[in-house]
C-alpha cells in the first residue's frame, strides 16, 4: 500500500461527515462570505453569469498567479472532441445484487465506448490517444456514496490495465480519492490495481502549491499535489443529484474532489464556484478524458446514500473529452428520472446547477444541447 494512502482517524471521519450533513441540510443557518445562507437561492443562471463577469474583472485587476498549467509530452497532441459523447448501454449488465456491473460487461462497454469515440480498433490504442507513455497520470474516482454507489472497480481496473498496455508506466499512475472511506466505496485498492500503480487519498490537506484566489468567489484554495504533480488527469464520475448544487458529475469531481477546502465553495449552490475552479490552469490543462459511470442514476437525495429508493438502474457508460457536455447531459438524465418519479425539476426545487452553463461561458466545453452530439450504442 502506498505511503500516501492512510485511512482517516475516527475523529477526522466523524468531523468530515458532520460537515457534509450540515451543508446538505435544508436550512442549517450556516452562512458563507458576507453572511449569505448556504441554501439561499441565488444560484440561478443569471446570477452565475453575473459572477462570471465579475470574475473577469477580478482577473484583470489581480496579480496573475503562478502558471501551473501542464503540457503534453513533446510531439503529442491528446485527442479532443468538444461536444461529442459516446453512450454505450447493455441490458442486464448489473450483477444480481443490483449494485455492481458484471466484469466482462463493464470492460466490453468501456472498450466499445472508447474505440467509438476515437475511431481506434482496441482499448489500449484508444486510451493511447489521450495519454502518452511519458505522461504522469492521476485517475480521480468518486466514492462519497460509499460501496452502494461509488465509481465501479469493474470499469476502472480494465482502464488501468489498458493504459499500461498503451505504454504508460505503472509507477507513473496514481488512483486518487479524497478520503479513505470514499476510496473504499469504489472497491479499488492497492491489492487489486496493476502492480506498480499507486493508490492515494489526500484527506483535504496534501498540497504543495501556494494558495490561489479563485476569481468570482472571494475564496482561496490549493489543489492537491497528486493533481499538480501530474501531467494528465482522467475523471471517473457518476450521474447524481446533489442536495447543494443540484447535480454532481465531471466538473465537481475534479474541483471539490481535488482541493483542500471544498466546503468553502458550496455557497450559492456552488455556482459559479465549480466553473471558476475548473477554469484554473491546474485542472483544465490536465483533464484529458471524462468517463461517466452510469450503471445507476441517483436522481434525488445525493450525493450521499440517503435515499436508496431514488437510485435506479441505467446500465450505461458515457465517455467524452468535454466535461461541460457530460454534465449537461447528466443533468438531463437526472431531470428525466425526477419527472418520471413526479419530483420537481432541480430548478423548481431551488437548486439549478447553473455552474454548468457558467463553465461553458468560460470556454470549458459545450452546454447548448443542439451542439452536443451523443452517439448511442447498445451491445
Amino acid at each position: 500500500m502506498s505511503d500516501d494512502l492512510r485511512h482517516d482517524s475516527h475523529d477526522q471521519h466523524d468531523e468530515h461527515l458532520a460537515r457534509i450533513e450540515q451543508e446538505l441540510s435544508p436550512a442549517t443557518g450556516a452562512t458563507g462570505p458576507g453572511g449569505v445562507g448556504r441554501r439561499a437561492f441565488i444560484g440561478t443562471a443569471a446570477a452565475a453569469a453575473a459572477a462570471v463577469t465579475l470574475a473577469s474583472r477580478e482577473v484583470a485587476a489581480a496579480n496573475a498567479p503562478k502558471n501551473l498549467a501542464a503540457s503534453p509530452p513533446t510531439g503529442f497532441s491528446p485527442f479532443a472532441a468538444p461536444g461529442k459523447i459516446v453512450k454505450v448501454t447493455k441490458k442486464d449488465s448489473l450483477k444480481p445484487n443490483g449494485l455492481y456491473p458484471k466484469d466482462d460487461d463493464a470492460k466490453a462497454m468501456l472498450e466499445k465506448a472508447l474505440t467509438e469515440l476515437t475511431g481506434k480498433s482496441d482499448l489500449p490504442t484508444a486510451i493511447g490517444q489521450f495519454v502518452h507513455k511519458d505522461d504522469i497520470v492521476v485517475v480521480k474516482l468518486n466514492g462519497i456514496a460509499k460501496q452502494n454507489m461509488g465509481t465501479n472497480k469493474e470499469l476502472v481496473l480494465p482502464f488501468l490495465e489498458a493504459m499500461i498496455q498503451s505504454g504508460v508506466k505503472p509507477e507513473n499512475i496514481t488512483v486518487l480519492e479524497q478520503y479513505g472511506d470514499f476510496l473504499a466505496g469504489t472497491r479499488v485498492n492497492a491489492g487489486n490495481v496493476p502492480k506498480g500503480v499507486k493508490v492515494a487519498t489526500h484527506n483535504n490537506n496534501n498540497a504543495t502549491m501556494d494558495y490561489r484566489l479563485i476569481p468570482g468567489t472571494g475564496t482561496s484554495t490549493k489543489f492537491v499535489r497528486f493533481l499538480t504533480e501530474a501531467t494528465a488527469a482522467i475523471s471517473f464520475s457518476l450521474i447524481k443529484d446533489h442536495s447543494i448544487c443540484g447535480y454532481t458529475g465531471q466538473l465537481k469531481n475534479m474541483t471539490h474532489g481535488c482541493s483542500i477546502n471544498p466546503h468553502d465553495f458550496h455557497v450559492h449552490h456552488a455556482s459559479p464556484q465549480i466553473a471558476q475552479m475548473y477554469a484554473q490552469d491546474v485542472i483544465k490543462s490536465r483533464v484529458r478524458l471524462c468517463i461517466g459511470d452510469g450503471f445507476k442514476v441517483m436522481y434525488d437525495g445525493g450525493p450521499l446514500w440517503k435515499r436508496p429508493e431514488a437510485v435506479k438502474p441505467h446500465e450505461s457508460i458515457y465517455v467524452s473529452t468535454d466535461p461541460v457536455a457530460m454534465d449537461a447531459i447528466g443533468w438531463d438524465i437526472v431531470e428525466k428520472f425526477r419527472s418520471e418519479n413526479k419530483l420537481k425539476s432541480l430548478t423548481d426545487a431551488g437548486r439549478e446547477p447553473a455552474y454548468i452553463k457558467a463553465a461553458a461561458d468560460l470556454g470549458l466545453g459545450i452546454f447548448d444541447r443542439s451542439q452536443i452530439k451523443v452517439r448511442e450504442i447498445t451491445i
